[in-house]
């Protein structure tokens, strides 16, 4: 008798295996178009920003100081943040590049 009640369970387990890994492979694809990817997108206009930083240009670092790029290497920027006070900076942690339309807030 157990023979009997095996043999249905054996043809049909290949289905069930696909039934059982499908639903994970839809996560895992409405995920991946849900945030990983826009990450990526975020991350690599980013990184073009950055790239794209020239003498002039108004940057906001990491640790929040907000100041305008006097010069540029291949690695670091020269940002004066007062008149007269120039840091060097490591081009990695510029968080944001500040379009010149852009006005604070208490103006």
């Amino acid at each position: 008798m157990s023979m009997i009640q095996a043999a249905p369970a054996g043809a049909g387990g290949a289905s069930g295996i696909l039934i059982g890994i499908l639903p994970w492979v839809a996560i895992f694809a409405i995920f991946y178009l849900l945030m990983i990817r826009p990450q990526q997108q975020r991350v690599k206009q980013h990184q073009a920003e950055i790239a794209a930083v020239k003498k002039g240009d108004e940057v906001i670092t990491g640790g929040g100081i907000r100041g305008r790029v006097t010069k540029v290497t291949d690695d670091e920027a020269e940002v004066e943040i007062a008149q007269g006070v120039k840091v060097k900076i490591v081009k990695s942690t510029i968080t944001a590049v500040v379009t010149a339309n852009t006005k604070p807030a208490n103006d």
